[in-house]
């Protein structure tokens, strides 16, 4: 059986980017700076306004915990991703995008007939990412979908916060997690967005259950689930519910909590474009530098590069030469 460093539960997306201004959110009223679910008829109405007035920047293949999946493979590590796609050309776009990438997957040549989920990313001149999101077939992702022989043979298992907002991927990643916890596999789980800790706390509680080895959160996140208004102030209560706590606050680099050491993580500067994606980019290069017997401070050094040229272009993912530099440039 096939050993694999990181398993990943999420949504599959086909993400559309623009450039956009900031006075395009006021007139269509989209809330800024978040993840927004809308219905395949809103999101085709809204595609057409955003490439009458902007044009595409870019068409790829994305979904939170896919692109780390994607980043995990890209560095060098062995992965396995459970997803939902249909069986139409977003789909086909999709499989392509992921490849053959040392990823292997619970899909197959009989893909369900539907739509596949499909993710408009808005990028405004602060670098800022909003998005509007059919989660279409995605949103049907259940427990069938896990392969628990792959689980059972991985290091970490890797949860989505998005799914939260599907009853079906909510359980989907509650069982993953039983079965997780039941073989000594350690558990990683993402916040996601900030909506999500706003409108979806108790699935999102459920989903951790008596806590998960590693979070993911950036400031916002954490802020808004310890409902307080600074970072240091939210450790108390995300210490509750993980072990080791990973705070992204962009430009700022990172912290890592683990019990009572705190790592600080420097930031990599560059010039922003995009934002898209740099979380999940730096939970692949962590959860990589980790699996593969790294330490803290080794893994936050890849992520924060990492993440660094991911938000240096317009794009969730960075090229397989790309992921080999960053890596020689941190590892040696």
């Amino acid at each position: 059986m096939t050993h694999y460093h990181v398993y990943g539960l999420g949504n599959a997306l086909v993400d559309t980017e623009f450039a956009v201004t900031d006075d395009f959110f006021v007139q269509e009223k989209i809330q800024k700076g978040v993840m927004t679910l809308v219905d395949e008829a809103a999101q085709r109405v809204l595609l057409e306004r955003l490439m009458q007035r902007y044009g595409i920047k870019k068409r790829a293949g994305g979904g939170s915990a896919a692109n780390t999946i994607y980043a995990i493979s890209q560095f060098g590590g062995s992965a396995y991703y459970s997803c939902k796609v249909a069986d139409d050309e977003p789909g086909e776009f999709y499989l392509r995008e992921l490849g053959s990438n040392n990823i292997h997957t619970n899909l197959g040549s009989g893909r369900d007939h539907g739509t596949t989920g499909k993710c408009l990313v808005m990028v405004s001149p602060d670098t800022e990412r909003t998005m509007l999101t059919f989660l279409g077939i995605s949103e049907q992702l259940d427990s069938s979908t896990i392969d628990a022989e792959a689980l059972r043979n991985s290091d970490y298992l890797y949860m989505e916060g998005y799914l939260v907002t599907s009853p079906s991927g909510r359980q989907a990643v509650i069982d993953a997690r039983h079965i997780a916890e039941a073989n000594g596999v350690k558990t990683a789980l993402t916040l996601s967005d900030p909506a999500m800790v706003q409108f979806f706390r108790g699935g999102l509680e459920a989903m951790i259950g008596t806590g998960v080895d590693l979070l993911f959160a950036n400031a916002t996140e954490a802020m808004s689930w310890a409902g307080v208004n600074s970072v240091d102030a939210t450790l108390p209560a995300l210490q509750k519910i993980a072990k080791t706590v990973v705070l992204t606050l962009g430009a700022d680099g990172a912290l890592v909590v683990d019990g009572m050491e705190r790592i600080r993580v420097a930031p990599v500067q560059v010039q922003a474009v995009d934002t898209n994606g740099a979380g999940d980019m730096f939970a692949g290069a962590f959860l990589y530098a980790l699996a593969t017997g790294h330490d803290y401070a080794t893994a936050g050094k890849l992520a924060s590069h990492a993440a660094a040229a991911t938000v240096s272009h317009f794009g969730p993912r960075l090229t397989p030469a790309q992921h080999q530099e960053i890596r020689s440039a941190v590892f040696g």
